[in-house]
């Protein structure tokens, strides 16, 4: 998960602190692995990466695990406290090197065009000005460059998002380290400038209940060689 910087817009070395949320997604994802089958999400989210990888919004580190021998390095952004502490856990046990930083998606620490390939996991749900994150991720990505993404997606029709809408509005986003059901991560990628690969919609978990949280968009993106307009 990503969160946007404080109310005084000042980016701190920990400028997000949700204690209680961090304990809760550090179980919580855990046992979603096989549970919900967010293990397999990553099978799919991250094959073929190769060279220098930054991942925003790392949380607690679980990509790492699953990142090919083909990349280089991954530099790691995380805000929270709490699971940037586990995350640094994690990178002392993945298998291709991961350098953990405090940072916010609107505000990356890193130098433009540096990256081959960029991770976006549940974070524009969470990030406070979504057009600057993306444009943060097109300015550190490399022309060509490929962010892949996971994200919570539309569908359902109109009562699925209303609901959405509503539960942003109102009991959602606190407990929820920030998050909103209703953003349309798809267009936001189109608006920033990115071209789109391939992307799947899907639900989570994909048998039981439909439930507000439960859809969710997968899927690919590339940087343009030129940039436009769109990250202005």
């Amino acid at each position: 998960m990503a969160f946007g910087p404080a109310a005084s817009g000042k980016v701190s070395r920990d400028p997000v602190h949700h204690p209680l949320f961090a304990r809760y997604y550090a179980r919580v994802s855990v046992a979603a692995e096989t549970r919900t089958g967010m293990g397999g999400v990553r099978d799919r989210l991250l094959p073929g990466l190769f060279g220098r990888v930054i991942e925003i919004g790392a949380g607690n580190g679980l990509d790492f695990a699953h990142c090919p021998e083909t990349v280089s390095e991954v530099v790691a952004i995380e805000p929270e406290r709490r699971l940037r502490r586990l995350a640094v856990q994690a990178a002392l046990r993945a298998e291709v090197p991961v350098d953990m930083a405090p940072g916010v998606a609107e505000a990356l620490p890193v130098k433009s065009d540096a990256f081959d390939a960029a991770v976006v996991s549940l974070v524009l749900c969470g990030v406070r000005d979504v057009p600057r994150a993306l444009a943060e991720l097109r300015r550190v990505s490399r022309p060509g460059g490929t962010p892949r993404f996971f994200e919570h997606g539309t569908g359902g029709g109109r009562v699925m998002a209303a609901a959405r809408r509503g539960l942003d509005r109102t009991v959602w986003p606190r407990p929820a380290g920030g998050c909103h059901l209703a953003r349309d991560p798809i267009a936001a990628l189109r608006a920033a400038g990115f071209e789109l690969g391939p992307y799947r919609r899907l639900l989570m978990p994909e048998k039981g209940p439909r439930l507000p949280t439960s859809y969710r968009v997968l899927g690919f993106a590339h940087r343009p060689d030129v940039l436009g307009t769109g990250a202005s």
